[in-house]
Order: structure tokens, then C-alpha cells, then sequence
């Protein structure tokens, strides 16, 4: 038996958790908040910070959302669902710092739940996190994936390897043949532990989050950049939009669920440059963060 209450009260203690906690680190920028309705059902609470003296653009949304039919982003992959309402709910966060030395961040938790008149519910749980460094530290890259190791521990010894996997093949864009970033944790349709403990697993993802990603800021946030480095964010930030504009399964069904667009979009960086064919020069540390970084590997 699912417990949908307790799920939502998690997620709601979830962003409150991670807002207070980037908002005492950025130390400038306070959180706005903007609730919101929507008309076919649901709602949910988007939390924003801009200009701050850490992050340039973040958010940590909170959504609830119900719905008559599953779109296809949903059933393609499952059609047997097609036809069912659909009750949503998650936190989603994306974090895009200034400084070109500290990585954007992702990190996402969410429950689903499809009914059909006189046949059982189908529900599942899903999300996880992963990392985009513009300049790479395989320091950041083991304390990042260690995190994310202990909170899958306590659910078996292959969750991790299983997860970081499928972190890698989704994180992945194919146009570019290159992977988003260094990767973490991934997963959907989670329900085969029952739901104690497929609740329990997304919520020790989602509590693991800050432990993952806080000390990384910490370490990198004075590092002193230039025009150089922000110029190579600006165009490795164009990477994070093609994905999540192309693939990204959240951002799909947002907008084909007729969701508030400006909380969907939430995640789009505030500013990005294209450049033509561009390449980075050999043995720069642009150049390493293609060769050493964005590569399917073990961290830890």
C-alpha cells in the first residue's frame, strides 16, 4: 500500500532542507518563492535564487500535479499505461553557479501514480542527481560519486553501480556523442522493493544531495577566474540546454502536460553562448575536460 501523504510531506521537508542550506552558502541571495496553481490539477511552490554571490541562477521546485491521461513522454517506454490518470509529485533542483571552477548541479526526486477504474494502481518512484563541472577535479568527482555510493549502500551492493550506469546512459547527449557531464545517480519505475523501501532508497538520494554537492562549492567558489573561463562556461552551458530541451524526460513531460512553463524551464542556465565548430586547443584545460572528464568511468 502506498502512502502518498507521507511522500509529499517528505518532498516538501526536502526543498525547504536545501534551500535553507544553498541560501546560507551563497550568503547574498535569498530564495524567492512563487506558488502557483494548475488548471487541470495540482500545483506546486517554485523557489529561485538570482545574482547571488555563489550561484548565478538556481531553483528548487516543488510540484503536484494530477492529470486525466499519462503523455507519451511517460508510456512510450511502458505502453500498457496508456489511458490511465496520472498523480505526480517531486523536487526538482539545478543549481548554476557563477564561478566557472564550481560544477552546475542536478538533483531531482519524484513519485508517480496511474490509476484506471477497476484495476489496481501502478505507482513508482524515481530521480537521482548528477554533476557538470566546465573545469574538472577528480577530488570533486570522488567525494561526488562516494556520496552517492553510501546512500545506495544501505539497499544492496549493486544499486550503485546499477544507478551510476544508468546515470551515464541517460546523461548522455547522442547528437554530441558525449556525456552531459561526470555523472551520479539514476533511476525510474522503482517499485520492485515494495514501497517502504523504494521510498526509503529516493529518500536517502534526495537526502544525500547536499552532502554530495555542498563541500564541492565550498572548495571551489574563491577560485579566482577570468574572461577565459567564463567564455568556456558560456559555451559548455549550451550542452546543458540542448539536453534538457531534447532529451530530458522531466522537462517532456512538463510541457506536454500542459505545466507551468516557467517553472519547467527553470533549469535552462541564464546565460549561454553557440560557437561554430568550435574545439578546445590541445593540452588546455578546456581540452581536458573532454579528455579526462566527460568519459564513462569509476570514480571511486
Amino acid at each position: 500500500m502506498t502512502n502518498k501523504t507521507a511522500v509529499k510531506e517528505y518532498l516538501l521537508d526536502l526543498q525547504s532542507r536545501i534551500c535553507i542550506a544553498l541560501q546560507a552558502e551563497d550568503s547574498r541571495a535569498l530564495f524567492q518563492e512563487d506558488k502557483w496553481s494548475r488548471e487541470e490539477g495540482g500545483g506546486g511552490c517554485s523557489r529561485t535564487i538570482t545574482d547571488g554571490g555563489v550561484f548565478e541562477k538556481g531553483g528548487v521546485n516543488f510540484s503536484h500535479v494530477r492529470g486525466a491521461k499519462l503523455p507519451v513522454s511517460a508510456t512510450s517506454a511502458r505502453p500498457e499505461l496508456e489511458g490511465r490518470s496520472f498523480e505526480a509529485m517531486g523536487v526538482s533542483v539545478v543549481m548554476h553557479p557563477e564561478n566557472p571552477y564550481v560544477p552546475t548541479a542536478h538533483a531531482n526526486v519524484r513519485f508517480f501514480v496511474a490509476e484506471k477504474p477497476g484495476e489496481t494502481p501502478v505507482w513508482w518512484f524515481g530521480g537521482g542527481y548528477d554533476l557538470t563541472p566546465y573545469y574538472g577535479n577528480t577530488d570533486d568527482c570522488q567525494h561526488w560519486h562516494q556520496i552517492a555510493k553510501e546512500a545506495c549502500q544501505p539497499f544492496g551492493e549493486d544499486v550503485y553501480p546499477r544507478l551510476k550506469k544508468w546515470c551515464d546512459d541517460y546523461f548522455f547527449l547522442k547528437h554530441r556523442n558525449e556525456p552531459r557531464g561526470v555523472g551520479g545517480l539514476f533511476f525510474d519505475d522503482l517499485n520492485q522493493y515494495g514501497f517502504d523501501d523504494s521510498f526509503g532508497l529516493m529518500s536517502s538520494i534526495g537526502n544525500s544531495f547536499l552532502d554530495a554537492y555542498l563541500p564541492i562549492v565550498q572548495r571551489r567558489k574563491l577560485i579566482p577566474w577570468g574572461d577565459r573561463e567564463r567564455e568556456f562556461q558560456l559555451y559548455r552551458r549550451g550542452r546543458y540546454v540542448e539536453f534538457n530541451l531534447v532529451y530530458d524526460r522531466g522537462t517532456l513531460f512538463g510541457l506536454q502536460t500542459g505545466g507551468r512553463v516557467e517553472s519547467i524551464l527553470m533549469s535552462l542556465p541564464p546565460m549561454v553562448r553557440w560557437e561554430y565548430d568550435w574545439h578546445p586547443p590541445k593540452n588546455s584545460p578546456e581540452a581536458e575536460l573532454y579528455d579526462v572528464y566527460l568519459q564513462h568511468r569509476d570514480w571511486i
